[in-house]
């Protein structure tokens, strides 16, 4: 019986997210705006953030050779766990499932749970702001804008940004240590 009602909210947790998916998803219909989201996503790859960690540490000879460490381990760290996540859940993407999902970009793996770019967006955010406060507003646009792409493109369900956003959010406290 409670596994009867328990698998009827999972269904219905699916539903929402899978309508909350197809409702973003529609944004990419704009060619302006895919392609805009379709730039944001591939900075997200790692181009942005590297990019980033190699100015930290070419700009501030005092620490920033110490920021941009933290922030390639915390990296490191977020890869290890969002692979092992993947490989354990095995959810397959939105455009893979549903066909009114228009993929936009090709992904950079097979599964969807959770959204990688997404956890380290956020994880990335939470050390650099820890070293440099004035950074907050613009990666924080940058951060959510990476985690908007991802469900825009069809490369992931609301569900999945979410975990990335707990998780980025988790290991960079953890990380700095709050």
């Amino acid at each position: 019986m409670a596994s009867t009602r328990t698998t009827a909210i999972v269904n219905r947790l699916f539903e929402i997210d899978t309508a909350i998916c197809y409702q973003i998803n529609r944004i990419s219909r704009v060619q302006l705006l895919r392609t805009f989201f379709t730039v944001v996503s591939r900075l997200g790859n790692g181009v942005f953030w590297y990019t980033l960690i190699a100015l930290i540490a070419a700009l501030d000879i005092e620490r920033g050779f110490i920021a941009a460490g933290h922030m390639l381990l915390t990296g490191l760290a977020g890869a290890i766990i969002y692979k092992l996540l993947k490989t354990k859940t095995v959810r397959p993407r939105p455009f893979t499932r549903h066909a009114g999902i228009q993929l936009c970009t090709a992904p950079l793996d097979q599964y969807s749970f959770p959204s990688g770019h997404t956890l380290h967006a956020f994880s990335f955010t939470l050390v650099a702001c820890a070293y440099y406060p004035f950074l907050l507003a613009p990666l924080a646009v940058f951060t959510a804008l990476v985690a908007l792409s991802r469900m825009i493109l069809g490369l992931h369900y609301p569900t999945d940004v979410a975990a990335g956003v707990a998780i980025g959010l988790l290991l960079g406290a953890i990380s700095v240590g709050f």
